[in-house]
């Protein structure tokens, strides 16, 4: 399989960094109002999803369209826009839609630039924290803060013992298979919000995050992200992260592997 031209990194990292200004001022000229909520799941669970899920997905769309109307499309709301191209944007339009109901303010915009399935350039993009996360190639990650940019990078230095761990199982693992983790129950000592726990890993805040059942669209925009803050990323299985599911992410390749170890009873 031939590789990406690095050299082309900055015409997509720069589209990027523009869609996520856009996508904030988007939101409080547009979405920053009454919305309507209905469940995916008609009764069998609660899987929320807004006018305003499917509103950022159509605007992202647009925007993609314009720029690179040839490139292919995933987004969790209106699916695959397919073509003969090797580039694929997977799109969550918000990530955190309990989040977004409530008024809590860590929701995103998660989009990724797929190249031949690969993840190659993520955004997270947070509103109404006025922050976005992004690299702009697979060796630089960055927080842009209030239109302040800083390089950002893993607590790779972390040993087990400190370790910080932010943990979420969504009601994907039952009481039973809890019982069989006692020791990660033990470490799980820091909220879990989404795709914000993932940024703040990148960024050396926290050292683990764990989450249960994600889809391509909610892991894929994080991969590169954190991959270029020097980060590590798996299913629980030991996998490859692209394939989504329970995914399991650190700031080094030694707590990586002992917490491999601790979910292996609850990874199959």
């Amino acid at each position: 399989m031939d590789q990406f031209n690095s050299k082309k990194y900055p015409i997509y990292a720069n589209f990027l960094n523009k869609l996520a200004k856009d996508l904030t001022s988007f939101y409080y000229s547009k979405l920053n109002k009454t919305f309507k909520v209905s469940n995916k799941l008609k009764g069998k669970g609660y899987d929320p999803v807004t006018t305003s899920d499917k509103a950022f997905e159509k605007f992202i769309r647009s925007k993609i369209k314009e720029k690179f109307p040839d490139h292919q499309v995933i987004g969790e709301e209106f699916g695959h826009k397919k073509s003969k191209s090797d580039f694929t944007w997977v799109i969550d339009p918000i990530d955190g839609t309990r989040s977004f109901v409530i008024g809590n303010p860590t929701w995103s915009n998660l989009i990724s630039l797929n190249y031949k399935g690969n993840p190659i350039l993520g955004l997270a993009n947070f509103p109404v924290l006025k922050k976005y996360y992004i690299n702009h190639s697979d060796k630089a990650a960055y927080v842009v803060d209030n239109g302040k940019r800083k390089k950002i990078s893993v607590n790779k230095k972390v040993s087990f013992k400190d370790v910080k761990v932010s943990a979420a199982f969504h009601g994907w693992l039952s009481l039973d298979k809890q019982k069989k983790i006692p020791q990660i129950l033990k470490l799980m000592q820091f909220p879990c919000s989404d795709a914000l726990s993932y940024s703040h890993l990148a960024e050396g805040r926290v050292d683990i995050v764990i989450q249960c059942s994600n889809k391509i669209w909610d892991i894929h925009p994080i991969i590169p992200i954190v991959k270029a803050a020097g980060g590590h990323l798996s299913t629980w299985d030991n996998r490859d992260a692209v394939n989504a599911g329970n995914i399991l992410v650190s700031s080094n390749k030694v707590i990586h592997n002992k917490f491999l170890k601790l979910l292996k009873p609850v990874a199959k």
